[in-house]
């Protein structure tokens, strides 16, 4: 029997407020971000089990991305997006993970500004 792909966990439009940019008034005042992130792990304990060990716990994923974003200061985009995808991948049976964050209105006439970074074990 061939071994089953990856199940993939997706936490969609985690909606925060973080100090994130350059600017005075970016140092100054929260912003709202968007965040998505997908994880790809075996499952292969999960799949025939009904226990929240044999799975990853995407509430504990969610609670360190909230808590990380809420309690720091961020100048760039891509430290924020580095810093949660780290969150993503620290289980030791994650085989990827990809984040992105959307900076909502940072440039007028667009609705966000994004940035994208994966992982791969």
């Amino acid at each position: 029997m061939s071994p089953q792909p990856d199940a993939i966990i997706r936490i969609k439009n985690l909606r925060l407020r973080t100090f994130i940019g350059i600017k005075e008034e970016e140092i100054a005042n929260r912003q709202d971000i968007v965040i998505n992130v997908a994880i790809h792990y075996p499952a292969d304990k999960a799949r025939a089990s009904e226990d929240i060990n044999d799975a990853l716990n995407y509430r504990t994923i969610t609670k360190q991305i909230i808590q990380l974003v809420e309690n720091h200061r961020f100048s760039l985009l891509e430290k924020l997006t580095q810093d949660v995808l780290d969150i993503a991948c620290d289980h030791p049976w994650v085989s990827y993970a990809e984040v992105e964050i959307d900076k909502l209105h940072a440039l007028r006439y667009a609705d966000s500004v994004s940035m994208t970074m994966s992982w791969c074990k």
